[in-house]
């Protein structure tokens, strides 16, 4: 469906059961609402109603061309507005990747809207900003960020060689890398992804306290971007319920490789917190 938000139109997949409790999934770099396809299924079979959003960048129809349109906190606010126009006062939020940090900036900034969050793969803000500064590991590990936020270096060493770099991304992983880069192909596709990057500030972080709305986090010993600093600090920026998943084996794409653990945790949260 097409949904109309905030001058924008984005592309929403929604699933399940009509008078199911509502969750709204949030995807991530370089990825798009397809990420979910393996997951929403069995959401539906546990009762729920599931909304995939194609975020800014993504949805063709909200691709602001100013790398300032990204920001996170504009991010967030459209999810807050697909929200209304579908007439849901409060859902459970899920988001994965730069989808998760979109998803903790909704739970921190709009609690009221947010019945409980999963965010897979990406911790607290603060967390993230803790092992930064503190954990030379990560810091190695978020070394990619820098070539992402070059604008057009970053564009032409992911796309030559036929996107070579780019479908390297999910090696060993188990997903057809083409799903993902074949849309990132089209013409500004790949720089509208690339530009949450691009408005990344260290002002994203102001006003932002610990998590007030029941909280899972979904984290997999085998993600190259985020290690085992950001993941345990994440506990220590949230003040209600909270419960931390670790998955032994798997990748930073969580969704894809381990759709059955995380759909547990997902319905879990849900129904736990009801």
């Amino acid at each position: 469906m097409k949904i109309t938000a905030r001058d924008l139109t984005f592309d929403v997949v929604a699933g399940g059961p009509a008078d199911g409790s509502p969750v709204l999934l949030l995807h991530g770099f370089p990825q798009h609402s397809g990420e979910w396809a393996a997951v929403t299924p069995l959401l539906h079979a546990a009762g729920l109603r599931t909304y995939a959003l194609d975020q800014r960048g993504t949805s063709p129809g909200a691709r602001p061309a100013e790398a300032d349109a990204y920001r996170i906190t504009e991010c967030a606010l459209d999810a807050v507005a697909v929200l209304d126009a579908l007439d849901l006062a409060s859902v459970h939020l899920v988001g994965h990747d730069w989808g998760a940090v979109a998803a903790w900036h909704v739970a921190l900034r709009h609690p009221s809207r947010v019945r409980t969050l999963t965010a897979v793969s990406v911790p607290h803000p603060h967390a993230s900003a803790y092992a930064y500064a503190n954990d030379p590991d990560q810091r190695e590990r978020s070394a990619y960020i820098k070539l992402f936020r070059r604008p057009g270096k970053a564009e032409s060493l992911l796309l030559e060689d036929d996107a070579r770099r780019l479908r390297a991304l999910f090696d060993g992983a188990g997903v057809d890398p083409e799903v993902y880069v074949r849309p990132l192909l089209e013409p500004g596709a790949l720089t509208a992804a690339l530009n949450w990057y691009r408005a990344m500030s260290p002002l994203d972080l102001v006003g932002l306290g610990p998590a007030e709305v029941p909280t899972t986090y979904v984290w997999s010993d085998g993600d190259l971007a985020i290690g085992a600093t950001a993941a345990r600090a994440c506990a220590e920026y949230v003040t209600a319920d909270y419960r931390f998943v670790p998955l032994a084996g798997v990748s930073h794409w969580i969704p894809d490789q381990a759709p059955s653990a995380l759909a547990d945790a997902i319905v879990a949260r849900c129904v736990t917190s009801a």
